[in-house]
């Protein structure tokens, strides 16, 4: 039987919750629309996966729970101790804790805030960016139900020739078993400007039955470089869909570096148009999948532009009855003449019932071009597993090291050393 769809809040509910948080006309406006495609479109459909029993669109609003002063210790695990600090966003059930940003920062002009914030003191510049030119409103239901009901994320907004370096830190931290995390986080870089964004996700429902619908939308001007880094790890009671989009203009980049580390069932969408000539971008992602877990990821790049560059690496551990499916989409539009695509996608299954589906397609519509796909799903290699052992090392432990090494090019792109502690942290605790 499929989980019911209909959607328990009104056009009176959403107005009010607009202008509690005293938001732009334009704003609501959005809201009200997306509110009413929530009862018409319909549910996205992913490839090979039946999300028709998933809860996606059932939860609570707003979280009742009431928030320490304190930071949660988890947080502060990943704050760190050697000064990354500075430029600190932290969110706990949809409600800002902390929001910091450097003094030399903020003279050149660089916005760093909350999406709350962003729409009372930045309301037009977040009008330009937010749901118009990444993920559209009316691509399903899940956007739909996700434009109306968003209730907090981050705005970044990094000025023509300014250079942050300094990386700037978000946490999403959720306790709430009851409440739904709907998280919006935007990135615009201008022209030659340069930014480092790296975000936390982690929750800690692992009984409950609640939905996360994040939203993610980058946009590199030309010559703009971002650097977009994430670890996702939210407790196996929480069902995830994600989206994450990036638009780069002429001679721009985008680099992800993606820990899709859930242990609920994840629908997960990594897509990047290139729009300029001479744009670059660049996806790693890691995964493991545990317990019966079922989990659906695309990464997928547009080449519209003019010798434009894309690659996508894409690294999976199943283990026990997980399964999971990897679609790598590289398309080459007509016209984008002198474009780069390459892709890889490789699965290693720990057990016998772990199932790996890693899917590399290439769809060309130019001649002038070089693309290029590779794929492997399969076990441990049983030679470097007896090499390892053969010089005293435990069976468990060669598999542990083995595994480590398998995920280590995504790993070793993270730009954050408290996050990559942090990544290799849950990698240990997942294939244990």
């Amino acid at each position: 039987m499929s989980v019911e769809t209909s959607f328990k809040y009104d056009k009176d509910y959403v107005s009010k919750f607009s202008e509690s948080r005293q938001e732009p006309q334009w704003l609501l406006d959005l809201r009200l629309r997306a509110l009413e495609l929530a009862q018409q479109l319909p549910m996205p459909k992913p490839d090979k996966t039946k999300i028709d029993k998933w809860n996606l669109t059932e939860f609570n609003h707003i979280s009742s729970k009431e928030n320490g002063t304190e930071l949660p210790e988890q947080v502060k695990a990943l704050i760190g101790e050697d000064g990354e600090a500075g430029n600190l966003l932290v969110i706990q059930n949809g409600k800002t804790l902390r929001s910091s940003v450097t003094d030399e920062l903020a003279a050149q002009g660089v916005i760093f805030t909350d999406l709350v914030t962003a729409a009372k003191e930045h309301g037009d510049l977040l009008q330009k960016y937010f749901m118009q030119d990444g993920v559209s409103v009316d691509e399903n239901r899940l956007t739909a139900i996700h434009a109306a009901l968003v209730n907090n994320g981050a705005f970044i907004h990094v000025p023509k020739n300014v250079e942050v370096k300094a990386p700037l830190q978000a946490i999403y931290f959720h306790d709430d078993e009851q409440a739904g995390l709907v998280n919006h986080v935007i990135v615009a870089a201008e022209d030659n400007s340069s930014v480092t964004y790296v975000e936390n996700y982690l929750s800690t429902n692992n009984e409950g039955d609640s939905v996360s619908n994040i939203v993610s939308e980058v946009f590199a001007g030309p010559g703009a470089k971002v650097v977009y880094g994430a670890v996702d790890n939210l407790a196996k009671g929480m069902t995830s869909y994600i989206n994450r989009r990036g638009r780069a203009g002429r001679d721009a980049r985008i680099e992800w570096a993606l820990g899709q580390l859930n242990d609920g069932n994840t629908v997960s969408d990594n897509t990047t148009h290139l729009v300029g000539d001479g744009s670059f971008t660049d996806t790693k992602t890691v995964n493991i999948g545990q317990g019966d877990q079922k989990q659906n990821f695309v990464a997928q790049i547009f080449h519209h532009g003019k010798s434009s560059e894309g690659y996508i690496l894409t690294h999976g551990v199943m283990k026990d009855a997980a399964s999971s499916i990897f679609n790598g989409i590289t398309k080459i539009e007509h016209g984008a003449t002198k474009s780069n695509g390459e892709q890889t996608e490789r699965v290693l299954m720990l057990s016998e019932k772990a199932r790996g589906d890693a899917n590399p397609i290439l769809l060309i519509d130019e001649d002038d071009v070089t693309a290029g796909h590779a794929a492997s799903v399969g076990r441990i290699d049983p030679i470097q597993l007896f090499y390892l052992m053969s010089r005293g090392i435990s069976k468990a432990e060669a598999e542990r090291l083995i595994i480590h090494g398998f995920l280590g090019p995504v790993v070793n792109e993270m730009p954050l050393e408290s996050v990559k502690k942090r990544l290799v942290e849950v990698i240990e605790r997942k294939v244990r």
